[in-house]
């Protein structure tokens, strides 16, 4: 997989030591981390007792290479507004966010890596580990 896209479930878990995830990580050219997936980790952050620790180690990891943040675009919210309509048509509503990051994936044409097995519901987008 040349670019993926970490889901909110795939980077905590990459911090708690998920060897799926780091090994995905070590071979990927891209990853991605999407405004709206910093947007519930900060939102976790804050929450918890260690947000400064937290806080650190996302920057930390923001700062390597083949990390670049993905912002929503024009595109990414066409491409919502599509996948919005059709889960709704199709009576498989999914949290907003996720359909965010869906879409933000599929802008980018990566992988998704999440754990949240609901994105199986969403046609074209490519997800590992698969649901």
């Amino acid at each position: 997989m040349k670019n993926i896209l970490l889901d909110t479930n795939a980077y905590s878990a990459l911090r708690k030591g998920d060897q799926k995830v780091f090994d995905i990580i070590c071979e990927a050219e891209k990853i991605y981390i999407s405004s709206i997936v910093m947007g519930e980790l900060y939102a976790g952050f804050f929450a918890g007792v260690k947000t400064r620790e937290n806080i650190k180690q996302l920057h930390y990891f923001l700062e390597k290479s083949p990390v670049k943040p993905a912002f929503v675009t024009d595109e990414t919210a066409e491409i919502y507004g599509h996948l919005f309509a059709v889960l709704k048509r199709n009576g498989t509503p999914l949290p907003l966010n996720d359909i965010w990051i869906a879409a933000q994936t599929m802008e980018l044409g990566a992988v998704l890596i999440s754990y949240d097995k609901h994105f199986k519901n969403i046609a074209g987008i490519r997800i590992f580990p698969s649901p």
